[in-house]
């Protein structure tokens, strides 16, 4: 009886939490039933009319305000097509910074989850660039490349560049996992280290590349290839300018 007394109170008191984590995440608890319509009208389709998930969508029960504002303002949701992977593309007429704070301010009470980052949180100002580098290499360069430029996974799916990403992206994509990509709560990769990273993802942008060109900054599978490519070619232009010089001697 304790524990189903105990379980009972703990239920009600996430409920009567999540108005509050709803605000916290969309700025006023008025989005919610904005963010509901919305969610009716573009999402209900694939994840259900109560976001219980289909057999085209997954649930959103928990995913929390953070996996949306990330799906949606990269374009990966609405999904255009099924497939292994939805692909990063310029948002839905309908989303801007409104339609996106609604959409996750419903979802968020639906379970609670990650909340959207606050601005103290994305500020990197004194952030360790090169300590970012450290965890970023760490953790992410087996997917994601030294430079964040992507690369190919098993069964169609891929890690994504990261280079049109935004630092409140980043941070949602660390803390929900999108897809392929596990999850690094605040017990893996603390805040501070979370703004160490995203200050190295962003500075490496702008570096140049010593070496001239930097083919696309993906690694020695294309630098080999290329040197392969015009290797060869030089060769083969050396034989024919051998042979046609000793077919004129002849």
């Amino acid at each position: 009886m304790a524990l189903a007394l105990a379980g009972v109170a703990y239920a009600t008191l996430v409920q009567a939490s999540k108005p509050a984590d709803a605000a916290l995440a969309a700025g006023k608890v008025d989005d919610v039933a904005e963010g509901k319509s919305l969610f009716q009208a573009h999402c209900a389709s694939c994840h259900g009319l109560s976001a219980e998930g289909t057999s085209t969508g997954p649930t959103l029960v928990g995913v929390g305000a953070a996996a949306v504002d990330f799906q949606v303002s990269s374009g990966r949701m609405p999904a255009a097509n099924p497939g292994a992977q939805a692909p990063r593309k310029p948002p839905a007429p309908w989303v801007n910074d409104d339609t996106v704070r609604q959409l996750s301010a419903y979802v968020q009470t639906l379970g609670g989850g990650p909340t959207i980052p606050t601005k103290e949180q994305l500020d990197t100002t004194g952030a360790n660039a090169a300590k970012g580098g450290e965890l970023f290499r760490a953790n992410c360069i087996q997917c994601h490349n030294w430079s964040g430029a992507g690369g190919a996974l098993t069964r169609g799916k891929y890690a994504p560049s990261l280079n049109a990403s935004s630092p409140k992206q980043i941070y949602e994509a660390m803390v929900t996992g999108p897809q392929a990509m596990p999850v690094f709560n605040d017990s893996t990769i603390t805040p501070q280290e979370k703004r160490d990273m995203i200050a190295y993802i962003t500075e490496i942008r702008s570096q140049k590349d010593p070496g001239g060109f930097g083919l696309g900054r993906i690694g020695p599978v294309t630098e080999g290839l290329v040197a392969w490519a015009v290797g060869i070619s030089l060769l083969a232009l050396a034989a024919i300018w051998i042979t046609a010089k000793k077919r004129r001697k002849s």
